[in-house]
């Protein structure tokens, strides 16, 4: 890891958060992906910058202009790295058809939410660059209230209970910016014997909305 991005990662965290006993990091560089899992997991360690170059070198072997990532090595991590690096965690992504009403989905069987949406760059605070790129961000429960990890809030924001938070699901991907909601299912969750089940498969969608 550079030591540039190595010593902006220790001083990512928000110290009110912390004080709340909410795990939060900071946007560095383009590494939302990086701070989206952390965030999600509540953890500073649970991945590096270096692991997650890692995982898009295991994915396609190719040190320079990896697909994977932003070719000047600053993050910019695509799905694939993401949903790699929740399987090394013994987790799954199941992505979210954006047509279906988030009031269908199961939220006692979901770990949590990872959202991807398309950000307009800027040079400065003022003139917006022609181009888009995409941000990773985390949605969690914690202690029973809801809250958006955005790595590019200065602290996470509540965003309440749970029909609280699926109303804001639902306006989130109503948005026509073709935003990307991943459901965080925790694989150890499964049943071995009903692996196959289709029903099984869907346990994170209620009951009446399951196949």
């Amino acid at each position: 890891m550079e030591p540039a991005v190595e010593n902006s990662l220790r001083d990512c965290g928000n110290s009110n958060a912390q004080l709340q006993g909410i795990y939060h990091e900071r946007q560095t560089r383009h590494l939302c992906g990086l701070h989206a899992l952390n965030n999600l997991f509540q953890s500073p360690g649970m991945f590096s910058k270096s692991e997650l170059d890692d995982y898009c070198t295991t994915l396609t072997p190719r040190n320079w202009l990896n697909p994977h990532r932003s070719w000047i090595g600053w993050g910019n991590y695509d799905v694939n790295v993401i949903m790699y690096a929740l399987q090394q965690r013994n987790c799954e992504a199941v992505w979210f058809d954006r047509r279906r009403d988030p009031h269908c989905l199961n939220l006692s069987a979901i770990f949590g939410f990872i959202l991807n949406v398309p950000v307009q760059m800027s040079l400065g605070y003022y003139v917006s660059l022609p181009f888009q790129m995409r941000h990773w961000l985390a949605l969690r429960r914690i202690d029973g209230r809801y809250y958006n990890l955005d790595s590019k809030l200065r602290e996470p924001r509540s965003l309440g209970s749970e029909e609280e938070f699926l109303d804001f699901l639902r306006s989130q991907l109503q948005m026509d910016q073709d935003p990307e909601l991943f459901l965080i299912l925790n694989e150890e969750d499964d049943d071995p014997a009903s692996a196959g089940n289709q029903k099984n498969q869907q346990r994170w969608l209620l009951p009446q909305f399951r196949d």
